[in-house]
């Protein structure tokens, strides 16, 4: 899974050398993709970079007293674009994986790769052992948690995270597969012909009104395809359960021992 430097400029993402801040880091990183408004098809040309990924700590922070580090931020500014790094550490990650998170999956499946490694490819193979019917209730609880903030604040970004979240749910649930794209799920699943004016209007700014769009009308739309959603959950050949723990089990032992320092 080779970092593609065409596919991250044509996402709309900013040209800058990232290596110094991935060399930064104190842990070994397994992976680092770009997440966010760029993974999701709608950047605006003030929207944050959002990268997240993997790191593996010493066997050592797991076994004393002390609490591990197992999330890490970091935030800097980058030519007056702002840039974070969010990873977790191996272990934690893959319990995400082994629950109906997509999130996660979404990162680790983003197609905007800036750092990867032979453990990544094993972690990405793995995914169809996780993946359940269940997901389901992830994107169903994210759109309605995104739907409340369009209603609080009028704002079109969390309508359209509202909406690419069921458009996820809903392809996941018919084809088993995990795609975060907006522009590419509305060439999959149907969708009201408005999105595409909205992911235009989008690009303007990050934190811009909806102006113009029939709230009454929208609503009608989600709740359509919030029933699509209950359907296609209901008729999917995903299991019902996760398959991969042992597998990704063993992954996680082997790469921890992979990188105990020599001594």
């Amino acid at each position: 899974m080779p970092t593609d430097t065409a596919l991250l400029q044509e996402a709309g993402l900013p040209v800058t050398d990232l290596g110094p801040v991935l060399a930064g880091e104190r842990h070994p990183l397994l992976f680092a993709t770009v997440s966010g408004a760029h993974l999701y098809g709608f950047p605006s040309r003030d929207s944050d970079v959002d990268l997240r990924g993997v790191h593996v700590l010493p066997a050592g922070d797991l076994v004393g007293l002390r609490e591990p580090e197992e999330t890490r931020s970091r935030m800097w500014d980058s030519d007056g674009v702002e840039m974070d790094l969010v990873t977790h550490d191996l272990r934690k990650f893959v319990r995400l994986m082994l629950k109906p998170n997509g999130y996660v999956l979404e990162q680790l499946l983003s197609p905007l790769v800036v750092h990867t490694s032979a453990l990544h490819a094993e972690l990405v193979a793995l995914v169809p052992a996780v993946l359940t019917r269940n997901h389901a209730h992830h994107y169903r609880g994210f759109a309605n948690t995104q739907w409340r903030l369009f209603e609080r604040t009028g704002e079109l970004k969390p309508l359209l995270y509202t909406f690419r979240a069921l458009l996820t749910g809903i392809h996941l649930m018919r084809s088993g597969e995990v795609l975060a794209h907006l522009p590419t799920l509305l060439t999959r699943v149907p969708a009201p012909p408005y999105l595409p004016g909205l992911i235009t209007a989008k690009a303007a700014a990050e934190h811009g009104g909806a102006d113009g769009v029939d709230a009454a009308a929208v609503a009608q739309d989600i709740g359509s395809l919030h029933r699509v959603l209950d359907g296609a959950q209901e008729d999917s050949a995903l299991p019902d359960g996760a398959s991969g723990f042992d597998a990704l089990h063993e992954l996680v032992v082997r790469a921890r021992l992979a990188h105990v320092p020599a001594g």
